[in-house]
């Protein structure tokens, strides 16, 4: 797996704050929103996974807005990503998970940062 340039970087970066206002403000579903995560490639995601971790990091989240998220995005409560953003205090390492729960991690994390939305 081959790391993305710098410039795709910045590419992404943009893509990625663009996608989650967009479901913040209503203008954009989170499925479609995940839908758009999914079809980036393994590196991509763990750098969006990276980005909306940090947002959630600079709104200072509790535990409490962790459940909100959860609840809201529909992924099960045992689920990892779950688990780890309402731990007190949250943790942050969703780009390590598997694969297989970028998309879950996506979710509950899109949700916890939209929790103003």
């Amino acid at each position: 797996m081959t790391e993305p340039s710098s410039e795709d970087s910045h590419a992404i970066r943009h893509e990625t704050e663009q996608v989650v206002n967009e479901i913040a403000q209503g203008l954009r579903t989170l499925d479609v929103g995940a839908a758009w995560f999914s079809d980036l490639s393994p590196a991509h995601r763990q750098k969006v996974l990276q980005e909306v971790a940090g947002y959630a990091m600079q709104a200072h989240i509790t535990a409490t807005d962790g459940r909100t998220g959860v609840a809201r995005s529909g992924v099960k409560p045992t689920a990892n990503p779950s688990v780890m953003i309402c731990m007190d205090p949250p943790r942050y390492g969703f780009a390590s998970l598997p694969a297989d729960e970028h998309v879950t991690a996506f979710r509950v994390l899109v949700w916890v940062c939209c929790r103003f939305g």
